[in-house]
């Protein structure tokens, strides 16, 4: 069995991060995307992945975004593709490990794409040396961090807003292995991820009657780029039968277009030819 989406997304580094937002905002709003609403998103992870998908969707779908990651130069890439189809986005660096660099990089989103009705949290990692025999704490430590410390920070930063308003959407990007145990995840990922679904639980019953919803996404294997990084990659055949960074991007615009009045408090989503099911089957993978 291999990992799920997100399980194999790079280190996120912890060094200091300049929070300063480049704003690269269209003001031709013609093309593919829709005219822009007054209200904004926070994408987290927007650099590359599903992060990216979601950021280009929820543009399309007439949103301002503030694009948020480590890498400044993936993000200006999110951001250019972004207005230069006339929609409407910024950069927003930031380290998602480092209490102060969220809340500078909360005020940069907000003051540039607010208000902000959308956070989407869609970071995360996974260490190489998983197993108990081998897992260092500080490992452990650095994937939970990032996995669920992380969501956090960037959640207490926007709720103050979000109970302002009266409305908030709150999707946090999980994965598979958040839903079912999976062996091939190892422990700092499988506590972490399984961890934000209590979190969500937590922020529907606490914050519902101030007019937040959450949603806990749980998507099965996604083709990004990363993935060829494995130890042992997926074979191409097999790649080819998994979601892509877009399936994933569709799902969370799905959720955050639904009524005011509607939550969707947990969802999985998998290839319909899904691997965590073939190699625990009693079936042959061939359909036999």
């Amino acid at each position: 069995m291999t990992d799920t989406a997100g399980t194999d997304t790079a280190p996120t580094d912890t060094a200091p991060t300049d929070t300063t937002a480049t704003d690269t905002t269209a003001t031709d709003t013609t093309g593919t995307y829709g005219t822009p609403a007054p209200r904004g998103a926070w994408v987290i992870g927007g650099g590359s992945g599903i992060g990216r998908a979601t950021a280009l969707r929820l543009a399309r779908d007439g949103y301002r975004v503030a694009v948020s990651g480590r890498r400044e130069a993936l993000l200006a890439e999110t951001v250019a593709e972004i207005t230069g189809a006339g929609g409407l986005a910024l950069s927003v660096p930031v380290d998602v490990t480092d209490e102060d660099s969220v809340t500078a990089a909360h005020r940069a989103a907000a003051d540039g794409a607010g208000p902000l009705e959308v956070l989407v949290c869609s970071a995360g990692t996974n260490v190489p040396n998983r197993w108990w025999a081998e897992l260092t704490g500080g490992d452990f430590d650095r994937v939970v961090d990032t996995n669920l410390n992380a969501v956090v920070r960037c959640v207490l930063a926007v709720l103050p807003g979000f109970r302002t308003a009266g409305f908030g959407q709150i999707v946090v990007v999980s994965s598979w292995a958040g839903r079912h145990y999976m062996s091939a995840a190892g422990a700092a990922y499988s506590a972490s991820k399984t961890a934000l679904g209590a979190l969500v639980e937590t922020l529907n019953d606490q914050e519902g009657r101030h007019g937040v919803r959450a949603t806990h996404l749980c998507p099965g294997e996604v083709d990004t780029p990363i993935l060829r990084t494995r130890p042992v990659p997926p074979p191409p055949e097999e790649i080819a039968r998994m979601l892509v960074p877009e399936d994933v991007a569709d799902v969370v615009a799905s959720v955050t277009a639904l009524p005011p009045h509607v939550c969707v408090n947990e969802l999985v989503v998998t290839p319909v030819w899904n691997r965590m099911y073939v190699d625990n089957s009693a079936y042959r993978p061939d359909g036999g």
